[in-house]
């Protein structure tokens, strides 16, 4: 090979100091290197549980309406953002429950079943719009229904139900689910989101307001007695949304005051470790065995 290169003699002398182990082991610790920066960058993680901890909580599931009829600016920015805006707020006092979701227009839809995850819980509120239930409406009887199949009814208690919508309600079970929720011992709590005056449905991306048969413009009016009936049958509280973060803490409060019971974390992934600082440690080291590695032969 060397006679190929030119003069062998000549090769030798010029590559006498030349140490391929020591070229070849710089090179492989240079690539493992850079493979701790690619997975240092990827930033892995892994979920660490507190068994001691001790905490004490209750399994709420949030009803959201989310019929077009919430899309009225008659509570602005719309009825339908002020009551996400209201949700995220009380999802953050939320921590130490089991919090889940349901969604409904012209039917009920399982958002999210229990989960202490309140991260994922603020992430399907924050996606939720009509588009989410393709048939419009508003049942609440059938979102009541789903609620009550989605908390453990072996208590009595230890549960509740935060419904909220502009009571527009064309399901007649609705009366029946209450019953059912007040035998099963779960508390609904009632937010009316919008004008008892009402407002014009106007169409999403459009300027049009909905028209009637008769050509007449269609108003959607907030329905106070029937939240206020659900609420007060099951022992619950009616409350208007007027300023989101007010009733938030009012209705945090509300839910503080029902008896609790024991909850554990474990096999509750709610904490993550970074695995980052140990590939940037191993990076360091690597790059820092490299450098005191010569690529000449000592003499």
């Amino acid at each position: 090979m060397k006679a190929k290169l030119g003069d062998a003699k000549l090769i030798n002398l010029l590559t006498r100091e030349y140490g391929p182990r020591q070229y070849v082991a710089k090179f492989v610790l240079l690539m493992i290197a850079l493979t701790m920066g690619i997975l240092a960058l990827v930033n892995f993680r892994t979920p660490f549980f507190s068994s001691d901890e001790k905490k004490a909580g209750i399994d709420v599931m949030i009803a959201l309406d989310v019929s077009k009829s919430m899309l009225c600016e008659d509570a602005k920015p719309s009825r339908l953002e002020k009551a996400r805006q209201f949700t995220q707020t009380l999802l953050d006092q939320m921590t130490n429950n089991r919090i889940g979701l349901v969604l409904f227009a012209g039917q009920a839809y399982l958002q999210m079943p229990l989960t202490d995850d309140i991260t994922a819980a603020k992430l399907f509120v924050s996606n939720a719009t009509p588009n989410a239930v393709p048939v419009q409406g508003t049942v609440i009887g059938d979102a009541l229904q789903l609620c009550d199949k989605s908390l453990d009814n072996g208590f009595k208690k230890f549960k509740a139900v935060v419904l909220i919508s502009d009571g527009e309600d064309h399901d007649p079970k609705a009366s029946e689910m209450v019953r059912q929720l007040k035998e099963n011992g779960i508390t609904v709590f009632t937010i009316g989101v919008g004008s008892p005056e009402g407002s014009p449905i106007k169409e999403p991306g459009s300027t049009e307001y909905k028209l009637d048969a008769a050509g007449k413009m269609i108003l959607t009016r907030l329905n106070e007695k029937e939240l206020k009936n659900i609420a007060t049958q099951t022992g619950g509280e009616y409350t208007h949304l007027d300023h989101s973060t007010s009733t938030a803490n009012d209705v945090a409060k509300m839910l503080a005051s029902i008896d609790k019971r024991p909850m554990s974390d474990k096999g509750g992934a709610r904490q993550y470790a970074s695995l980052f600082p140990f590939f940037i440690i191993l990076l360091v080291l690597l790059l820092i065995a490299e450098i005191f590695i010569p690529e000449v032969k000592k003499r």
